[in-house]
């Protein structure tokens, strides 16, 4: 398996973090940032930044208590069959050590058989909420996404790291 080492880097130079995420089956035709992915943010009047991979990456305020929870919209698309998605992505738990904790690993898989969209993946000595949806997908499909994907990492993230908000 490779790994997508930019993004993981991109969030260990602002964090402190390891993230190691996996590279994906770039459609050759994405050696720039997502066209439409930039007008369905612009339509939604999200900020967001370019990363060296050419995915979105976008910081929000979550929470009363002042909180920020960072997303990121993978440019390439991932194909399987006849069908194309393309994945939203947040961090919300760094393990010590390569392995997950048992009470940790099955808190995200009871979390992960109760979301409605999306669920929850290791990477490396991560847990990130994932949500998939077509490649195609309107902006209010995508604009559902990303609010999953924030709002349920942001949780997990303050339910199993109390007081912390790294990620």
């Amino acid at each position: 398996m490779h790994w997508k080492l930019s993004l993981a880097s991109l969030l260990a130079s602002g964090l402190g973090l390891t993230l190691c995420l996996p590279a994906h089956a770039q459609d050759p035709e994405r050696s720039v940032a997502d066209a439409g992915i930039k007008a369905q943010l612009a339509e939604l009047d999200y900020q967001y930044e370019v990363d060296e991979d050419n995915d979105f990456k976008l910081v929000f305020e979550v929470g009363e208590e002042g909180r920020s929870q960072i997303v990121y919209i993978l440019s390439a698309v991932e194909s399987y069959g006849e069908h194309k998605v393309r994945e939203i992505w947040s961090p919300a738990y760094e393990s010590a050590t390569d392995d997950f904790a048992a009470p940790i690993a099955n808190r995200l898989l009871e979390a992960s058989n109760s979301a409605k969209l999306g669920g929850w993946v290791k990477q490396g000595r991560n847990a990130v909420f994932v949500v998939k949806i077509a490649a195609d997908a309107s902006k209010e499909a995508l604009d559902d996404a990303i609010s999953a994907a924030s709002g349920l990492a942001d949780e997990m993230e303050a339910e199993l790291s109390p007081g912390k908000d790294d990620l």
